[in-house]
């Protein structure tokens, strides 16, 4: 079996150094489990709390203040990329990795955009993620400066604003689109890595503004556009 190769030497805690300290976000205890032991077992790390709910988890962060926040992608009541987004708002020095089995650019997007450090599907090795969280916990971001780049420059441009959608947000005005594509809400959050009832509400804010009473009128709408 290969080992992994050996970690930078700034990315490793001297010896005497305070424990990075990580909070766990996963709706699944085992999981949960399995992370704790992981990286508790390294000696340089500490899991000071942990949750299975993204309300809970967005509450609790900010109080506990840890280094890194290790957040699971998709949650039944919302999703890490909620949490990271909420957290940093409050607390711009928590690091956050967002911790996926999904790979697409929707998410790696809105992870970047939520201010994530990183995204780690987990499909990763335990040395893997262990070193990832030790770079993140010393300032560094791992997620690749060429694809920053591009989502930022995807942000810049961005499509040209239609002056019915001008009360729009960016994210009602992509599921409008998504909408006209017949796509169900379920596929959208799927799409744009958000919990469906975030999409739901989305949806119901963007008929209110666009003064329609029915998805079906939504859809009607978004297809007209875009002939």
């Amino acid at each position: 079996m290969a080992l992994d190769p050996p970690l930078p030497a700034d990315s490793v805690v001297p010896a005497g150094s305070a424990p990075i300290r990580v909070f766990l976000l996963d709706d699944h205890e085992l999981v949960r489990r399995g992370l704790r032991e992981l990286l508790e077992g390294e000696g340089d790390i500490v899991v000071v709390g942990e949750s299975g709910s993204a309300e809970e988890a967005a509450r609790r962060i900010p109080a506990l203040r840890p280094d890194v926040a290790i957040l699971d992608g998709r949650l039944p009541d919302g999703s890490g990329v909620d949490v990271c987004r909420e957290v940093r708002s409050r607390d711009p020095g928590i690091r956050a990795l967002i911790l996926t089995s999904y790979d697409d650019d929707d998410a790696l997007f809105a992870a970047i955009m939520a201010g994530a450090a990183g995204y780690v599907l987990k499909q990763v090795r335990g040395g893997d993620l262990v070193a990832t969280v030790r770079r993140v916990a010393a300032g560094q971001s791992m997620l690749d400066p060429q694809v920053t780049a591009q989502v930022l420059e995807r942000v810049r441009r961005g499509p040209p604003v239609n002056r019915e959608l001008e009360g729009l947000t960016g994210q009602e005005q992509r599921i409008l689109e998504l909408i006209g594509e017949g796509m169900t809400n379920r596929q959208i959050a799927e799409s744009m890595f958000l919990a469906e009832k975030t999409v739901k509400n989305y949806v119901s804010s963007m008929l209110a503004k666009l003064g329609l009473s029915s998805r079906t009128q939504a859809a009607i709408f978004a297809s007209k556009r875009q002939r």
